[in-house]
């Protein structure tokens, strides 16, 4: 089973939960706003990605953007990147997509599907 996370307010995240609905594909939902991903999870998540870190925050959010972390990131640390986006939810791009063999960040349909489809074949 997937856990899929997201902000359910949030407009792209209702389209991916529509579309693992439509696909019967089985999930378990957590709200990333009320249980914030911890620092291990960001980072065994990050390195499952295959992205860079900069991919995991919100870069259209209003906590990224009255940070100015626009500005900031670019002199943090992986470890302090970490550490900030364990601290607010909001930080963390979204929706996010969590199997035993990937993680998927934000939602782009076709990758989604390629995934899901990869991964119910093995």
């Amino acid at each position: 089973m997937y856990k899929f996370i997201c902000y359910p307010r949030c407009t792209t995240c209702q389209k991916a939960k529509k579309w693992l609905d439509d696909n019967n594909i089985k999930y378990e939902l957590r709200d990333i706003k009320s249980e914030n991903p911890s620092f291990d999870e960001l980072k065994e998540w990050h390195a499952r990605s295959g992205r860079p870190l900069k991919n995991f925050f919100n870069t259209s959010g209003l906590l990224y953007k009255s940070m100015d972390l626009k500005t900031k990131l670019p002199d943090m640390s992986e470890e302090e990147m970490l550490e900030l986006l364990s601290t607010d939810g909001m930080l963390v791009k979204r929706p996010l997509l969590v199997a035993d063999g990937f993680v998927l960040v934000g939602f782009k349909e076709n990758e989604w599907a390629e995934a899901v489809l990869r991964a119910d074949n093995l």
